[in-house]
């Protein structure tokens, strides 16, 4: 075991500062994105999303780093990668809108200007939508009409499309009434 450490005791030692160093900057990217969803009053769900994203980051740097770290040359390193990116990139090719509605996912989480329990309206040529936002998901938004028909509108059209507040917190509003 003494052996094993003493031959690779730089490579255990790079391990453990490229370790800590991506501790460090996955708490710096979630305090962040929190803040973000705080400030901007986004909900509790949508901030997890972005934290599984910033997750899925932090490991896609630590493999390479760690592989670099132990010896992997920067040409097998880039023959790896650039396989592995040629065939996702085929894959995502033959299911582009499902990429799309993550990216627009990404893209609501930070500039969205409606909220969960807003009253909206999508202004679609030929079917346009009146409801109350009740989730925003990676690939969709969750809308209650008022028949109280469950819509779910892609985040990819969300972005393409007119929509106008009609009435903010519903949810919070109908409590009110209640009381």
């Amino acid at each position: 075991m003494y052996e094993l450490y003493t031959i690779n005791k730089s490579q255990i030692a790079y391990t453990l500062a490229i370790i800590v160093i991506l501790v460090i900057f996955q708490f710096v990217l979630k305090k962040a994105a929190n803040r973000v969803g705080k400030r901007s009053e986004i909900h509790i769900s949508r901030t997890r999303l972005m934290f599984k994203y910033i997750n899925i980051l932090v490991v896609l740097i630590a493999v390479f780093m760690l592989a670099f770290a132990w010896g992997v040359g920067l040409k097998d390193l880039s023959l790896i990668f650039s396989s592995v990116f040629a065939v996702i990139g085929v894959a995502l090719f033959a299911i582009w809108s499902i990429l799309s509605n993550i990216t627009s996912g990404i893209i609501l989480f930070f500039s969205f200007p409606y909220k969960i329990g807003d009253k909206i309206k999508i202004h679609d040529k030929e079917m346009p939508i009146i409801g109350v936002i009740e989730d925003i998901k990676a690939f969709h938004l969750h809308i209650i009409t008022d028949d109280g028909e469950l819509v779910t509108y892609p985040n990819n059209l969300i972005l393409q499309k007119a929509v106008s507040l009609i009435q903010k917190d519903v949810y919070l509003d109908e409590g009110k009434d209640s009381l």
